[in-house]
């Protein structure tokens, strides 16, 4: 599987549909190319969209390509990890985070 199969890239126009109007819980990936810890997190946000396929939707949102969502949500650092249930942002979580921390963030919304 390759993360465009795993993983959607969401716009400041699109958030709303992928996100907000999501049928199930969305983690989102707040990132930009050059930032190092964003591109070291990307391979354990891969592993959990695999591990939660059918669970949850695992969204990316370059945050260069899209400024207007990360300043409506109040973001100022990345990586910034957002879950979001119901339309409503249900928890955050700011800077690379192992694994095991990611995976227990996730399960607090399935």
């Amino acid at each position: 599987m390759t993360d465009s199969d795993l993983m959607t890239h969401v716009t400041d126009s699109s958030f709303e549909t992928e996100v907000l109007n999501a049928d199930k819980p969305t983690m989102v990936d707040f990132w930009a190319p050059w930032c190092a810890p964003c591109l070291a997190a990307g391979p354990i946000i891969e592993e959990l969209a695999q591990s939660y396929k059918n669970k949850l939707k695992v969204a990316k949102v370059n945050v260069d390509d899209n400024p207007g969502i990360a300043s409506n949500l109040g973001i100022r650092s990345i990586p910034t990890i957002m879950i979001f249930k119901d339309g409503k942002l249900h928890d955050s979580l700011v800077g690379l985070a192992p694994k095991d921390r990611l995976e227990a963030f996730v399960k607090k919304v399935l």
